[in-house]
């Protein structure tokens, strides 16, 4: 059944996706304390923003692009307030409807690489009227969405591995004249084949700045869901990964559902699993209590599920393959660089529906992960790692911390604020003191074998990890997806997506209004800025304030960091996060047009006259979604996902034409954007 219960999202994204996740309750029914019952617990504000400095290790592989850029000290804004800062210094887009990839003026973008085109050397052209498993297995899959890049130095050209993940299908969209209730065995197959992750070699051309893919035999490959992962850390080995086909616990087939990643200090990529439970069907066959509890807490599909790929692989069967879901949800490690190694899931750093990860080292090298777990009322977890990076890249190093996320304590926040309640009215209203913040704490749920919440083994904290955070009172948040820590700063933000249910009478399981998720209803979602005690990623207090309350700036419910809202671009749902190298903050937006405009890519300022300033740098096609976001001083890539998905869309009757113009079916694609330099070459962004 397709159902539009996200604000704007067209059905066959909600369906496909998270399996209409918004259209059914919560799967937290946990009772644990909103703000106004904890305030009084309230962790000293003063005490925990007071930042000392920060020692940021080098890493030792070399420099990396991603998300989260390496960013230098952050310059000095521009002229008065609306001046644009450094790196910011573009004219924004205006928001629009338009079937194609807008930039600002002076700009100007390439597609990449699409679904369907060659990834491993000698996989076949795309061709969507004769698709086939084998083909797409060496293809560039379906709905890419994190992108990040490392630099390979090799010749005298400017060459990079790139990172890739394949969040999901859209089958409707994939087949023409696609049957859901009767999916044929074929379309199946390829609909694993297109999930999972791409590694390959791409080029720039330092005179046009265009990227272009390379065919290369060493480092190109495909991880679908059908390769083979293995997984690490304390859960490893556990019953409750163990299945038919492997009574190790420690090898599992396919990743599924990766949404955002990161590219760590050490030059390896991370992603994260999200909403795996909607591929698993027949959870109602689980008849014991607790299995039921962890079945419902995690959203399993009671019937069949929306692809029917259990008519055709045991392994979605939960009643055949009860602990098979267990083996997805996890952080996966790929390292780019040595293709003989088999990609990591990461048991240390639990199991839910992850947006990604993203590390911040400590002044002696440990490594911090920090996630969101992307669903409404769900948690905002880190992770601290037992062992310190090392700083040469020798194949002894590399391996070594490829193992830093594989032992390690692993913690969820609970977060209070320093407002009484009643200030708190759910209207997005500033309190007395003018800001939504406040202090709070990071709560131990596990370190290697050894458990601290009360009732769970420590397998099971790695396994069941929402139950968990439950169980020790984290804090119900606002579909907490990419957590970023800043490359130079090391303030944490926290893009919150939105939460329609928030504070909603009627609903069954729901939460009101409280300081960190100040508004119910909350349709636009907000961006809160995270300061560890003494800028400590391994400090167990912390201190928070609302940098953004997205949405029409002309809405009194908005905030922009104090900024003028006459000056500022409309945004809804901030989804991804990334910096540039003058320390700007960059956001990507997935609201289905909850504005009635497409998605798109947001400059922020964060420091002086003009922090908060936000502007549109760019905006993708009809139905798509803006995802990825690489930020390079002379270049920035971004993920075109789902183009065309409105809900009376088909093979038949596309509702986008992007890529290709006419005639021709969307394609999810990876896009390059650059700047128009004086002397005809490539500029710098935002200068």
């Amino acid at each position: 059944m397709l159902t539009d219960s996200h604000p704007r999202r067209h059905g066959l994204t909600c369906l496909y996706r998270c399996g209409n996740a918004c259209a059914h309750d919560e799967p937290n029914p946990s009772g644990n304390e909103y703000f106004a019952d904890v305030l009084a617990r309230s962790v000293s504000r003063r005490g925990v923003l007071r930042a000392g400095a920060v020692l940021t290790v080098a890493a030792g592989a070399s420099t990396v692009f991603t998300g989260t850029a390496a960013a230098s000290p952050a310059a000095a804004p521009g002229g008065a307030p609306g001046g644009a800062p450094r790196g910011l210094d573009f004219e924004p887009v205006a928001p629009n409807t338009v079937d194609a990839i807008t930039v600002s003026p002076g700009y100007r973008s390439q597609v990449v690489i699409r679904w369907g085109d060659p990834v491993v050397p000698g996989a076949p052209e795309f061709d969507f009227e004769n698709q086939s498993a084998e083909a797409q297995a060496g293809q560039f899959g379906y709905n890419n969405d994190f992108c990040g890049l490392v630099p390979l130095r090799r010749g005298g050209g400017e060459s990079y591995l790139m990172f890739n993940n394949h969040e999901y299908t859209i089958e409707p969209l994939m087949f023409r004249g696609y049957d859901a209730e009767n999916p044929t065995e074929e379309q199946v197959r390829i609909g694993i084949e297109a999930h999972g992750l791409s590694v390959l070699v791409v080029e720039r051309d330092r005179r046009t700045g265009q990227i272009t893919p390379v065919p290369d035999k060493t480092y190109n490959r495909r991880y679908s869901g059908s390769a083979e992962f293995v997984f690490d850390g304390p859960a490893a080995g556990s019953d409750l990964l163990k299945t038919s086909a492997d009574e190790t616990g420690t090898v599992v087939l396919g990743t599924l559902n990766n949404c955002a990643g990161g590219v760590t200090p050490w030059g390896t990529f991370l992603t994260g699993e999200e909403n795996v439970n909607q591929y698993f069907a027949n959870a109602a066959a689980v008849t014991d209590p607790a299995g039921q509890e962890r079945a419902a807490r995690y959203g399993l599909t009671k019937g069949a599920s929306e692809r029917k790929w259990e008519r055709f692989d045991p392994r979605f069967d939960i009643a055949q393959e009860p602990n098979e879901p267990n083996r997805f949800g996890w952080i996966v490690e790929v390292d780019p660089y040595d293709p003989k190694a088999r990609p990591v899931k990461h048991t240390a750093l639990g199991r839910f529906k992850h947006e990604g990860a993203n590390i911040r080292l400590t002044r002696n090298g440990h490594a911090v992960a920090y996630m969101g777990d992307d669903e409404r009322f769900e948690y905002v977890y880190k992770f601290v790692s037992d062992k310190a990076m090392k700083n040469g890249n020798s194949r002894r190093d590399r391996e070594h911390n490829r193992s830093l996320l594989a032992s390690g304590t692993l913690y969820v926040a609970r977060f209070t604020g320093d407002s009484p309640p009643a200030e708190i009215d759910g209207t997005g209203t500033l309190p007395a003191d003018h800001a939504f913040d406040g202090g709070g704490e990071w709560i131990r749920l596990a370190s290697g074998d050894e458990s601290f919440v009360d009732g769970m083994t420590a397998e099971e904290v790695y396994v069941f990890t929402r139950l968990a955070a439950d169980r020790v009172g984290a804090t119900k948040m606002d579909r907490p997806e990419d957590v970023e820590p800043h490359p130079h700063t090391g303030k944490v933000y926290l893009a919150l997506t939105n939460n329609t249910d928030r504070g909603k009478a009627g609903a069954a399981r729901t939460a009101p209004a409280d300081e960190p998720n100040p508004r119910t209803v909350n349709t636009h979602g907000h961006v809160i800025e995270l300061v560890e005690a003494g800028n400590d990623a391994t400090a167990t207090t912390f201190g928070w304030s609302i940098l953004l309350l997205c949405g029409d700036p002309n809405d009194p419910a908005t905030y922009f960091g104090g900024f003028d809202k006459s000056q500022v671009s409309p945004i809804s749902s901030p989804d991804n996060i990334a910096f540039d190298g003058h320390g700007n903050l960059w956001l990507a937006t997935d609201s289905g047009q909850a504005l009635g405009i497409n998605d798109g890519l947001y400059g922020v300022s964060l420091e002086g006259p003009t922090r908060g300033r936000t502007t549109l740098f760019a905006t993708v096609p009809v139905g798509a979604e803006c995802c990825g976001p690489v930020i390079g001083d002379e270049f920035v890539l971004i993920s075109a996902q789902h183009p065309g998905d409105l809900d009376d869309a088909s093979p038949e009757a596309p509702a986008s034409l992007f890529p290709d113009g006419p005639g021709s079916q969307p394609r999810p694609s990876v896009v390059n954007i650059w700047r128009e330099g004086d002397d005809g070459g490539p500029g710098r962004i935002g200068q």
